[in-house]
């Protein structure tokens, strides 16, 4: 623990500018228009300040911004948040962390994740166009239910116009590499359309963009990811819809549609590096078989808001979502079936097909006669069936799995001295069943006959934390939470080789439960804001990725992750200019040889390098500024390879925009220093594959028109 209480002071003396981005604007207590922010996913009509969480909010300025700079959702709040790894840079975001730990994704607190068989596509289901703000609720918790051990990063859709009549908003945008290259152009083009009359709105929306090759810092293109997929060489887009009613009582009823597909183009195949040397993988342009990698998500989803009822928040909710995720094939060994092919040359690629129906209920209220104790209650259930085909052959790698979690749950808030101290504390009961029929598993584990089941898991998980503000500006708090979660299921059965088994007694099927303690300090007084949070988690029984054979299973070991995150931001005397940075330092052991002892760091697929951000803004009507660096630390692994370590880089960029009348012109610089870097995945997993040796993206600048009418 020493050693992160040395960093953050290094971290508060080194550089004012030093904190987490993502406190500029949006992390104010109080939004532009003076109301209170509430975070929707913490399941609470209360202020974040209430809580005793680390919340961030990235508003839809910010968001938007990044998304150009960096391209995506999940690109945008990995540049913004030390805490979050660095991304693949490819259409899978496996490996990819919150704090050491999944995050569990959601559109309007939807869950979108599958932990029941992880297409780690979640973090491309939407548009950004159509997201409003993202909250990032860090650590483990069950605020969400199933698949949060990391924390929950939750992206909250547009609302409606503000005002009777028509409001259009619209986006044009061009992504151009250095030097020009004709191939690696793209472009984005998008609009939404709102109308308001009375209590009734409608919004409607649509996005197309199609993405060329990318080009490294030494002016080559990337290496495609044939299996997992790829965001570059890619179409995507995404059509989305909402529908409100404001009812006469103060009630809101809204549905939102949402669907989105993104497909690459396979219009190129690899070349591998060589890691010996340090070159990276390349491109050249060639014919890919099968069907090309793609993810399709698509979501309905209908609420019922009562701010009012009985003298609380009634909240009710229904939805319902498919995504079907398409990975790229190959001659794979793991594939291979005598019967079908005995010359072992068989083709085949797989198809992760997920669909979940759920609902959500939740009251909130304070106590009549005790009104600083406020209590919300609640009942979630989620169904989730998922299964992994193999498209070109027609067999069952993943057998169907149906998975029923049945949840209520009980927070509860009380302030203390005038709320100067307040004590928050909760409990949810997790009723989980798996069923699963009897099936087979491919030839390659030895064509086993595996009896089905219907195993259960119970369990309750509780909360409790406390918040002191004993002066204004400044609050401390402590908690503990625990998180829930599946290990990736289908990983494990598709691997199993061993007859005999029954999945009702199969004991890695057990559950991974997560325990998350966090300190938190912060500050947030006239131009300075700081906080620094130290928080450490464990699980008796986690889930890790293991390679084995070129295919990632899953392996059940202890885990203990602990860090320290340090902000501060600055509002200099100069009207307009801001300095903002933050600090993230993260470690992780495993129990590798099952003698109740961690010993063993773990590897880069399941915790993310240490990182400092540092980032200053200028706005004054019509300009506006931001230049932004992320410096990933090097980090060493204590395994006998030393192939795994890290060798760190830094990125460097930049945002300009002009205001006027008729929209907002911008243009945005990535890697503006064109840094030739290897991407953190490549360089510490896979080791031994040249193929898998990716560079990361070069110097892109992008052109856009933002316009609202």
């Amino acid at each position: 623990m020493y050693r992160y209480l040395a960093s953050a002071f290094a971290v508060i003396f080194v550089s004012p500018a030093m904190a987490q981005t993502v406190h500029q604007t949006e992390a104010d207590e109080m939004d532009q228009s003076g109301d209170v922010i509430v975070v929707t996913a913490a399941r609470t009509q209360l202020p974040a300040s209430a809580l005793p969480l680390t919340v961030d909010v990235i508003d839809s300025e910010s968001l938007q911004r990044q998304a150009q700079i960096s391209g995506s959702t999940v690109d945008a709040v990995s540049a913004l948040l030390p805490s979050f790894s660095p991304t693949r840079e490819k259409l899978s975001g496996a490996g990819e962390s919150l704090r050491g730990r999944s995050p569990l994704y959601a559109i309007n607190g939807i869950p979108q994740s599958t932990p029941v068989r992880d297409g780690s596509r979640d973090g491309y289901t939407i548009d950004p166009f159509f997201i409003d703000r993202v909250e990032v609720i860090y650590g483990s918790n069950a605020l969400q239910g199933v698949g949060a051990t990391g924390g929950v990063v939750n992206q909250v859709t547009v609302g409606a116009p503000s005002e009777d009549g028509i409001a259009v908003r619209a986006l044009a945008q061009l992504t151009l590499p250095d030097g020009f290259d004709g191939e690696g152009i793209g472009a984005k083009s998008g609009g939404l359309l709102g109308y308001r009359d009375g209590p009734l709105d409608a919004s409607f929306g649509a996005t197309l963009e199609r993405r060329g090759a990318f080009f490294d810092g030494a002016g080559n293109r990337i290496g495609v990811d044939g299996t997992q997929g790829e965001i570059q060489d890619s179409d995507s887009w995404s059509v989305f819809a909402r529908l409100g009613y404001d009812l006469a009582s103060g009630a809101r009823f809204e549905v939102v549609a949402n669907r989105f597909e993104l497909e690459g183009n396979a219009n190129y195949v690899i070349v591998p590096g060589d890691r010996a040397t340090g070159v990276p993988s390349t491109s050249v342009r060639g014919v890919t078989p099968g069907d090309p990698p793609s993810n399709t998500a698509e979501l309905l989803s209908a609420s019922l808001v009562d701010p009012e009822l009985g003298g609380g928040t009634l909240i009710l909710q229904g939805f319902y979502s498919r995504t079907n995720d398409v990975f790229g094939g190959g001659v794979f060994g793991t594939f291979q079936d005598p019967a079908i092919d005995p010359s072992r040359t068989l083709f085949d690629q797989s198809a992760n097909q997920s669909r979940k129906l759920g609902g959500k209920v939740s009251y909130e209220r304070a106590i009549p006669g005790l009104e600083d104790l406020v209590l919300t209650a609640g009942f979630d259930a989620l169904f989730d069936q998922t299964e992994q085909s193999l498209v070109q052959t027609g067999r069952v790698w993943v057998p169907q799995s149906d998975f029923r979690s049945l949840a209520p749950f009980l927070q509860s808030n009380l302030a203390l001295a005038d709320g100067v101290v307040r004590v928050a504390g909760g409990l949810r009961y997790e009723n989980v069943q798996l069923s699963i029929d009897d099936f087979q598993t491919l030839a390659s584990y030895g064509s086993v006959q595996v009896e089905g089941g219907s195993p259960s898991f119970k369990d309750l998980l509780w909360n409790a934390g406390v918040i002191v503000e004993p002066v204004d500006g400044l609050r401390a708090y402590g908690s503990y939470a625990e998180g829930f979660t599946i290990a990736d299921v289908g990983r494990i059965l598709r691997g199993i080789t061993q007859t005999g088994v029954d999945v009702d007694d199969f004991l890695s099927l057990e559950p991974v439960v997560s325990n998350n303690r966090e300190l938190g300090l912060e500050w947030d007084r006239g131009p300075l804001k700081a906080s620094a949070s130290y928080f450490w988690s464990s699980s008796d029984f986690g889930s890790l990725l293991v390679l084995r054979n070129d295919v990632f299973e899953v392996e059940r070991q202890p885990i203990e992750i602990e860090g320290f995150e340090a902000s501060l931001a600055w509002r200099t005397p100069l009207p307009g200019l801001s300095f903002s940075g933050g600090y993230a330092n993260l470690s992780g052991r495993t129990d590798s040889d099952s003698d109740g002892i961690v010993d063993e760091d773990l590897d880069g697929a399941n915790i993310s390098p240490d990182r400092i951000n540092l980032a200053a803004d200028y706005s004054s009507s019509p300009l506006s500024l931001r230049t932004q660096a992320r410096f990933y630390l090097p980090r060493e692994f204590n395994d006998v390879a030393s192939a795994t370590d890290f060798e760190g880089y830094t990125l460097l960029d930049a945002f300009l925009a002009y205001r006027s009348d008729i929209g907002e012109f911008a243009l945005a610089a990535s890697n503006l220093t064109d840094e030739l870097y290897v991407t953190y995945d490549s360089d510490t997993v896979r080791v031994a594959d040249n193929s898998r040796f990716y560079s990361g993206r070069g110097r892109t600048f992008t052109l856009s028109w933002r316009g609202a009418f």
